[in-house]
């Protein structure tokens, strides 16, 4: 399965940046439900949704789906890959 990457910071309440990826189907690349699927994880992460705004998140690249990111995207429409200050 081929996805599309895009590469999301957002400033966490205690002002560290956090920076994630948020993967999903590349025919499925419609800018505002990659922000829903972003804003869908911060709240899970008990953050404020409204924090994450169009300009911090960036279509980056093209990539083949390992199998977990395939399992991920079935199951909820997309998958997350935590990078930096994410826990």
């Amino acid at each position: 399965m081929q996805i599309s990457v895009y590469d999301t910071y957002v400033q966490r309440p205690d002002g560290r940046l956090m920076h994630f990826d948020i993967l999903v189907p590349s025919d499925a690349a419609d800018r505002e439900t990659v922000l829903l699927y972003g804003r869908r994880y911060l709240q899970g992460k008990g953050l404020p949704p409204n924090e994450l705004k169009a300009e911090k998140c960036n279509y980056c690249h093209m990539a083949s789906a390992s199998p977990d990111v395939e399992d991920a995207i079935a199951a909820q429409g997309f998958a997350i890959l935590e990078m930096e200050n994410c826990r």
